[in-house]
């Protein structure tokens, strides 16, 4: 797993940390942000069928090129595996 450069994320205390400096949690909403997003070899060049994948976190965030504001989906890295496999022997399948 490859280090993301975190300085350009934003913090905040979560509501569950407490005033005198215990118990402090700090969240961030805009994490993916940072990311190093890759776009997909079978996106087209007129903005059709366009996905993004950020590999190398810990969760695999996959999201649509054209709407990124929208979020992503989160995949565990097995998850993600496995279903680049399964499409790897879909296209294997329909290529023979």
């Amino acid at each position: 797993m490859r280090a993301i450069d975190l300085s350009a994320v934003s913090w905040r205390k979560s509501s569950y940390s407490n005033t005198s400096g215990g118990d402090c949690l700090e969240v961030s909403d805009d994490l993916l942000r940072a990311a190093d997003w890759h776009r997909s070899s079978y996106s087209n060049s007129d903005g059709g069928n366009c996905v993004e994948v950020a590999p190398g976190l810990p969760l695999v965030p996959v999201r649509d090129s054209k709407d990124p504001a929208r979020g992503a989906l989160l995949f565990a890295g097995p998850a993600w595996v496995a279903f680049l496999d399964g499409v790897r022997r879909e296209a294997a399948g329909r290529a023979a």
